[in-house]
C-alpha cells in the first residue's frame, strides 16, 4: 500500500473559493493550526500583492512575522547527506521541516498530480520513521501520510532518480524559540504589519498593468493550451487566493474590533470570486482559441483592487 488515509481535511475547505492556494501557504496553515497559533494574524502580507511581468507575486508567510508573532525561526537546511537522515534530526530536536518534493507521489494530490504528472511541492513535515518507509506530512491545507512506494519517490529512491545529477531540495527547517503573541500585543502587531506592507503596496494597480498583457498571454497560452494548469497557477491561483487570505485577515482584525475594515473586506473577497471566475473563462479562451479581452471581469477587478487599497488607506494609515 502506498498512500494512506488523510488524517485531517482542510479547514472548512467548502466554504473557500480556493481551497487550494499556493503550497507553501498550504503547508504554514494547518502547521500553525496544529500548534494552536492563529495563521490569519501574520496575512497582512497579502496587501503588498502585485505583477511581476509574467505572473502575479508568489505570496508567502514573511520570516520576520513568523518570529514576531509566533516565536517561530525558518531557516535554511543545507543537505549534505540522505535527505530522510536529516529530518530525523530535525524531528529529534522536536523541529518540523517544509520540504520541496515531486508531487507525483504525494497521495493527497489524487485529483491533480497523483502519478500522472511531475511537478514541485512544499510540504511539511510532521513525523517520518526511515524503518517503516513512513512519512506524516501537512498539504493543501490538511495532514496526510504515506509509505511505501510513495516514500522511496520521495525521498529519490527508485532505480530511475539514482543520479548524481540531481540537485538536492530546498529545504528550511522551524523551531521555536520564542512565546508566541497573545492578545492586544498580537492585534496591535496586525495592524501594525498591514500599515507596514500597505506602505510597499504598487505604486500603479497591478490588474491594470496584468490587463495589457492579457491579450498577448492569450495568445500565447491558444499556442500551448497544454501549459493551462501552469499558467492559472501563476495567475489566478495567486490573485484569487491572495485577496480570500486578505479578506479572512481583514475579518478577523473587525472581529478583533478593529473598525472600518468591512467594506474593504467585501472588495477583497470579491476579487477572490471574480479571479476564479476568470479562470473558468481563461480556459474556455485557450480550449476554443477564440480571444474574449474580458473586459467585464477586469473592469471589476480593477475596480474592487483600487477600493480595497483607498479603504486601508483611510483605515490603517
Amino acid at each position: 500500500m502506498s498512500g494512506l488515509a488523510v488524517r485531517d481535511g482542510p479547514a472548512q475547505a467548502d466554504a473557500r473559493d480556493w481551497p487550494v492556494t499556493n503550497c507553501y501557504i498550504d503547508a504554514w496553515l494547518p502547521l500553525l493550526r496544529s500548534w494552536q497559533l492563529e495563521p490569519l494574524a501574520a496575512l497582512g502580507v497579502t496587501v503588498a500583492l502585485d505583477y511581476e511581468g509574467d505572473q502575479f507575486t508568489f505570496f508567502k508567510f514573511a520570516h520576520d512575522d513568523l518570529e514576531r508573532f509566533y516565536g517561530i525561526v525558518a531557516g535554511e537546511l543545507s543537505i549534505w547527506r540522505p535527505l530522510e537522515e536529516q529530518l530525523v534530526v530535525q524531528m529529534r530536536l522536536g523541529r518540523a521541516t517544509l520540504v520541496e518534493v515531486d508531487g507525483f507521489y504525494l497521495p493527497d494530490t489524487r485529483a491533480t498530480s497523483y502519478r500522472i504528472q511531475h511537478m514541485k511541492t512544499t510540504i511539511a513535515v510532521e513525523a517520518i520513521d526511515p524503518r517503516r518507509m513512513y512519512l506524516r506530512y501537512y498539504h493543501n491545507d490538511g495532514r496526510y501520510e504515506l509509505e511505501g512506494a510513495d516514500y522511496d519517490g520521495v525521498f529519490r529512491h527508485l532505480p530511475h532518480q539514482d543520479s548524481e545529477d540531481l540537485l538536492p531540495p530546498y529545504v528550511e527547517f522551524v523551531k521555536r524559540c520564542s512565546a508566541p503573541l497573545r492578545g492586544r500585543a498580537r492585534l496591535d502587531a496586525a495592524v501594525e504589519s498591514l500599515r507596514r506592507r500597505l506602505g510597499r503596496r504598487p505604486e500603479h494597480n497591478p490588474i491594470a498593468r496584468y490587463r495589457r498583457d492579457f491579450p498577448d498571454h492569450m495568445e500565447w497560452l491558444t499556442a500551448h493550451r497544454e501549459k493551462f494548469h501552469e499558467y492559472a497557477f501563476v495567475i489566478f491561483r495567486q490573485l484569487g487566493p491572495n485577496f480570500e487570505l486578505l479578506a479572512s485577515h481583514l475579518d478577523w482584525l473587525s472581529a478583533q474590533g478593529v473598525s472600518g475594515l468591512v467594506d474593504a473586506c467585501e472588495s477583497a473577497a470579491r476579487i477572490s470570486a471574480t479571479a476564479k471566475a476568470m479562470q473558468f473563462k481563461v480556459a474556455r479562451i485557450a480550449s476554443r482559441r477564440r480571444f474574449d479581452p474580458c473586459d467585464a471581469m477586469f473592469d471589476q477587478l480593477q475596480r474592487d483592487y483600487a477600493m480595497v487599497m483607498e479603504l486601508l488607506a483611510r483605515a490603517v494609515v
